[in-house]
């Protein structure tokens, strides 16, 4: 699988030790971790998690979430959950990302896209798991590596980003992902206003 040996890589790269790594990429951190953990509380805000190695375990309640390179995690709102990684060692490390979503630019795209899966995922637990399919895993290895060549970030990581969002929302977890633009709230709203404004901003417009 040259696609996840090349994100592996890329992670490693800018995560050289253990640790959560801030980037130059708006919302975007990378993990790194050489033995398993305890679990620990944290809170996902609108998020999607990548593993490019290792295993990881979150549990929201009564319900536990197994993750590795062959999925990943998305959290559609602010939730109380214990992590811990249950798959790690020197020689094999943990290597991830946690992407923070942009709910307003993602309800917006959804609006723009009918083929937007409504199947697959669990919409309502807030918390769910997406199989990692090729072009998902193409769009985020892209994503990492524009940290090797930092003066491409500005033109392309929001192609990038938006690309993610896409393959996200129409691809086979895609009714989780979908949940998280509910377009009779606030993020709806505005992402409507957007459109109509970028279909109608040619017009002539008095104010007064």
């Amino acid at each position: 699988m040259g696609g996840l040996q090349a994100l592996r890589e890329a992670i490693a790269r800018h995560a050289a030790q253990d640790g959560t790594f801030t980037t130059a990429l708006p919302g975007l951190k990378l993990i790194r971790c050489s033995t398993p953990t305890l679990p620990m509380p944290v809170i996902y805000e609108p998020t999607v998690c990548v593993v490019a190695q290792g295993r990881k375990r979150a549990v929201l309640g009564e319900r536990v979430f197994h993750y590795d390179p062959s999925s990943y995690l998305a959290a559609s709102v602010g939730l109380p959950v214990m992590g811990s990684v249950i798959e790690a060692s020197e020689r094999s490390p943990y290597l991830s990302l946690q992407l923070d979503l942009d709910v307003a630019e993602l309800t917006e795209l959804a609006l723009q896209q009918p083929r937007a899966r409504t199947e697959g995922g669990d919409a309502d637990a807030g918390l769910s798991l997406g199989p990692m399919t090729p072009a998902l895993l193409d769009a985020v290895t892209r994503l990492v590596t524009l940290l090797d060549t930092p003066d491409d970030i500005g033109g392309l990581g929001p192609l990038a980003l938006r690309e993610i969002l896409y393959r996200l929302l129409t691809g086979p977890g895609g009714r989780a992902i979908h949940r998280m633009t509910q377009t009779d709230g606030r993020h709806g709203q505005i992402a409507r206003a957007i459109l109509w404004i970028r279909a109608n901003f040619r017009d002539a417009c008095q104010i007064g």
